[in-house]
């Protein structure tokens, strides 16, 4: 991996997109979006983590968070650690899940790739860690995560996209709440 996809700066605010194995379209019930959901609520409560904006797509997730601990890479790596187990129980045990076998197929050649994987695979092991150095680079990335599900054709404007922190700029927490005090994030 590149030096400039590493987590240098412990208690900066970083950008990071971490997909799927194969960038296959996982989230497309709500109870897998749930247990996105919940992990990160999770991580704010009791781990230390500051969400300023997020997008949980259909094969990936986009945030901008900080480590309150210090720890960016450990944090990212527990909550994908947590959240690869829990969906890939979700996805076993759903009796609604048409492509169960497909899916746990498609993980299973996944992680048989890679020598640190016991069984199945759920994420991409990469994250490309960006650190958020000035409000401009902010409002950039926040403006690029927001308009990802428009770039993909699945709304008009990003305020519809139920899983992204657009909403929450419009005073909607329904979903999940940022943590938006304390740092400039120039909304669009």
């Amino acid at each position: 991996m590149s030096r400039k996809y590493k987590f240098h700066n412990p208690t900066a605010a970083y950008f990071v997109s971490f997909a799927t194995v194969y960038w296959i379209d996982v989230f497309t019930r709500q109870p897998y979006f749930s247990i996105l959901e919940r992990a990160i609520a999770h991580c704010r409560n009791e781990k230390g983590m500051k969400v300023f904006a997020y997008c949980l797509m259909p094969s990936h997730v986009h945030l901008i968070f900080r480590s309150t601990n210090g720890d960016p890479s450990g944090l990212l790596r527990d909550f994908k650690g947590f959240t690869a187990k829990k969906l890939i129980k979700a996805i076993e045990e759903n009796p609604q899940e048409s492509r169960k076998e497909w899916l746990l197929w498609m993980m299973e050649r996944a992680g048989k790739m890679k020598s640190n994987v016991s069984k199945r695979q759920f994420w991409q092991h990469h994250n490309k860690p960006i650190e958020l150095w000035s409000n401009q680079v902010i409002k950039q990335k926040i403006e690029y995560i927001h308009y990802n599900p428009v770039e993909q054709g699945f709304v008009t404007d990003p305020i519809a996209w139920k899983y992204s922190s657009a909403r929450n700029y419009v005073d909607d927490d329904t979903i999940l709440k940022i943590d938006n005090d304390g740092i400039d994030l120039g909304f669009l």
